[in-house]
């Protein structure tokens, strides 16, 4: 078995080389409050809920014979079970743990009973009064789970050494290419995520065979080897081959994930043609169908991506799971091209997407992020699962849990995003307060000290502690967020020149003690959307730095709702009074807050719902603009209203919340206007 650093991936070639997490180790600040929480109450909350619904019983249900009348969850429950240990794998890989070694063993311990002897491992398929096995490729999702389970073995491996859990998921990987190689079953599973499993696992253990089986199912797809359905053969992406589709569609998470073992295939087989066309396709999805959070996917009903610019914020489903997937996508394109893009929408889809997605406590999670909610939601039970996933609050565990266990992963995991190596020097992609001790590809070591309160600051200090005698470069990345105004870079010596969007460099012998700084620009600025975005358009939304901010009825006066907000164009957005504590358990004070300035509307008898009077029609004639909105009467005079980041709303109790805010002027944009 070859050496592979600690990292969730490990290309074998590539512009860049990842850093692992026993090379990276974030120290301080927003990322290490969030990972010091997901360690200490997250991984413990989703084992404590999955043997409350019965998930890990299902193994030894099926050990015990009783499994076609017990069984309970979902078909794709196995894979919540495989990632919560691949969450534990990582965060033993991240400092060490007897006490999480122990809850490996001990899960390895019951699921291990319960894979046959060709290698088959799944409680919902295969046994006595259960449906024959590979019965239901559309919807059995037995791939993916040995996809996750193979995932958690490859995470054990790299953290640890090879163990019990890792040899079950080599048999199940060979039982795969046994049943699904050429000759074998020539189709694919309705949800993809096996393709990155086999292709790390060949990355881990040198065996082509593993390579060799990504590669036919990124091959075999879109070949409409599955069965057509209500939604269509887009849904699982079985309706054009890879190279042929010029953006993602269907169930954002497969399609993501999809695309991330596609690239994975690319990278390691040297398939150019096939890196190229994801590329274009992870652009043609990020100009098109992503919401300003980075979030994926606008349809509730088949979880899917829109049609090219509808994005409608209310009905914003950007399943957590979808930005999961997202940040996955953009981190191999990273490592293949060395294009910092990749990395700025991997920024934005972590703070925006994935944080928002657990709570303060680290005990209950949102599943859809939507950027506007008009109803205040209900207080959810926390003694049973949430059947769905679009409350207005976050909820304890659903019965399809596959973002809290996602969550956990990726969190766990996270040091392995922030920076990487090359033959020339080392490169820093995400920033937080971190400790790097590497190798160059010749052998040189580098040890560097990053300090900054980003993204509440702009100033990230990167110390050097360690340095050979010979010059070697380090690269920052300057987000594409700064556009528009002035980043800057000083160097040791304390010369400071401004820094486009894209990629800082210093080159020169550097010596223990040298300092380069990168100061940000984070103050708040308004952010227009495209007017072919037609759910949006007239409106404007506030970000600062990387965090996109919203409007929460928790900070209105009067119990107002965020739907009377009206803000003023003419008036810049700017920071606000120095935030609170955040909730006992967070590890650390709230994000800064940003203050807009503008009106708020009182609701007129139209807006309010009353079933005793009729409606009035809600259209007229238009022939100017109105000063504003009809149907509504102002407060008097003028107003300043509070914005939180997104990912902390409702945390403060059921509220109503919008990203998008309508202003006091008419909005007169065409959409050739740009």
């Amino acid at each position: 078995m070859t050496r592979s650093p600690i990292a969730p991936v490990s290309p074998g070639r590539g512009r860049l080389r990842p850093l692992g997490l026993d090379e990276v180790r974030i120290t301080g600040g927003f990322w290490a409050r969030r990972q010091q929480l997901n360690a200490e109450a997250t991984l413990h909350h989703c084992r404590e809920w999955m043997e409350r619904v019965g998930w890990i019983g299902n193994f030894r249900t099926a050990v015990h014979g009783r499994i076609d009348r017990d069984r309970r969850g979902r078909e794709f429950a196995d894979s919540d079970v495989y990632k919560l240990l691949e969450a534990m794998a990582w965060e033993t890989g991240r400092r060490a743990d007897p006490v999480l070694d122990a809850a490996i063993a001990d899960l390895t311990e019951v699921i291990a009973p319960a894979q046959e002897p060709d290698g088959y491992l799944n409680t919902a398929y295969g046994r006595p009064g259960q449906s024959p096995r590979y019965s239901d490729l559309e919807w059995g999702h037995e791939l993916y789970c040995y996809g996750h389970l193979i995932q958690a073995g490859v995470a054990q491996s790299r953290a640890r050494g090879e163990g019990e859990l890792a040899k079950i998921a080599r048999r199940a990987a060979d039982h795969v290419c046994a049943t699904f190689g050429r000759g074998g079953i020539e189709r694919v599973c309705g949800h993809p995520v096996i393709e990155t499993a086999l292709v790390e696992l060949a990355r881990l253990t040198g065996e082509q065979r593993y390579l060799d089986q990504a590669a036919l199912f990124v091959a075999r797809r879109g070949h409409g080897t599955l069965s057509d359905i209500e939604f269509g053969r887009a849904y699982y992406q079985d309706d054009l081959p890879v190279r042929e589709a010029k953006v993602l569609r269907g169930h954002a998470v497969r399609a993501l994930y999809l695309a991330a073992g596609a690239v994975d295939v690319a990278v390691e087989t040297g398939d150019e043609e096939l890196l190229a066309a994801v590329a274009r396709q992870w652009e043609a999805t990020v100009g098109r169908r992503t919401y300003l959070t980075g979030g994926m996917g606008s349809h509730h009903r088949d979880e899917s991506f829109g049609d090219d610019f509808v994005l409608p914020p209310d009905r914003a489903y950007s399943e957590t799971c979808a930005g999961v997937a997202s940040v996955m996508l953009s981190w191999r394109l990273l490592l293949a091209t060395g294009e910092p893009r990749f990395a700025d929408l991997a920024e934005r889809t972590l703070f925006n997407v994935v944080a928002a997605s657990p709570s303060e406590d680290g005990r209950a999670f949102f599943y859809a992020n939507t950027l506007h909610r008009r109803r205040r939601g209900t207080a959810l039970r926390t003694d049973t699962d949430s059947p769905r996933a679009d409350s207005g609050l976050r909820a304890p565990w659903f019965a399809v849990s596959c973002c809290p266990t996602n969550v956990a992963r990726t969190l766990a995991q996270l040091s392995g995003y922030v920076a990487t190596a090359d033959e020339h020097g080392v490169q820093l992609h995400q920033y937080a307060d971190a400790e790097i001790v590497t190798t160059l590809d010749d052998g040189r070591a580098i040890g560097l000290r990053t300090r900054t309160d980003y993204p509440a600051g702009g100033v990230v200090t990167v110390r050097i502690t360690r340095s050979p005698d010979r010059p070697w470069i380090l690269s920052l990345r300057v987000p594409e967020w700064t556009a528009g105004a002035t980043a800057w870079l000083v160097d040791p010596d304390g010369v400071r020149r401004p820094a486009a969007p894209g990629t800082a460099e210093v080159t020169r012998v550097f010596r223990a003690g040298d300092e380069v700084r990168l100061e940000l620009p984070v103050s708040p600025r308004w952010i227009r959307a495209d007017p072919r975005i037609d759910a949006v358009r007239g409106t404007l939304a506030v970000q600062r730095g990387p965090l996109v901010y919203c409007a929460e009825s928790t900070d209105l006066p009067g119990g107002r709702d965020v739907d009377a907000v009206r803000v003023d164009p003419r008036t810049p957005p700017r920071d606000g009074p120095p935030p609170g504590r955040a909730a006992e358990g967070s590890g650390g004070p709230r994000d800064a807050t940003v203050v807009v300035t503008g009106e708020l509307t009182e609701a007129d008898e139209a807006s309010e719902p009353n079933e005793q009077r009729a409606t009035a029609w809600p259209y007229e004639p238009h022939s100017h603009p109105s000063p504003r909105p009809e149907g509504r009467t102002t407060a008097a005079g003028r107003t300043e209203v509070v914005l939180v980041p997104y990912h902390s709303w409702a945390n403060r109790g059921p509220s109503t919340m919008r990203v998008w805010l309508p202003t006091t002027e008419p909005d007169t944009t065409t959409p050739t206007e740009r």
